[in-house]
């Protein structure tokens, strides 16, 4: 059965992960989390993706804040789809982060939520319209 990626900057960001975890259990959708910065672990990171069983994935969820480069590089590694989430830390309380998610160029597509709670709450939500729509759950 395949089921959903998320993937976190900073293990500081799980309790922004857990929201989605806790849906994805009450809806009974298999997960797997991660955490691998794309800035202190760059190269482990691009081998995650570069090797992931695609058929075995509904789509990657990837939260980060600040810079952000997160969802970018994975959505740059796979075409898998991938759902951006910003969290709301540092000066500028994630418009930074929603920023670099939104402006991904041509060909890099990023779907990205809102900022904080409400944006990984919605993820999780539009994973699971996605998984609906393939006849799965």
């Amino acid at each position: 059965m395949k089921k959903v990626l998320i993937i976190s900057g900073s293990k500081s960001d799980e309790v922004f992960v857990k929201q989605a975890i806790g849906l994805f259990e009450e809806w009974k959708i298999d997960y797997e989390y991660i955490v691998l910065s794309a800035h202190r672990n760059l190269k482990e990171l691009m081998n995650f993706v570069e090797n992931l069983q695609k058929d075995e994935y509904y789509a990657i969820i990837a939260v980060a804040g600040l810079s952000a480069a997160l969802p970018g590089i994975v959505a740059s590694l796979t075409d898998l789809p991938v759902i951006g989430v910003p969290i709301d830390v540092g000066p500028l309380n994630g418009v930074d982060a929603l920023l670099s998610m939104v402006q991904m160029p041509s060909g890099v597509p990023v779907a990205t939520m809102g900022i904080g709670n409400t944006g990984v709450r919605n993820a999780a939500y539009f994973v699971k319209r996605l998984i609906e729509m393939d006849g799965e759950k």
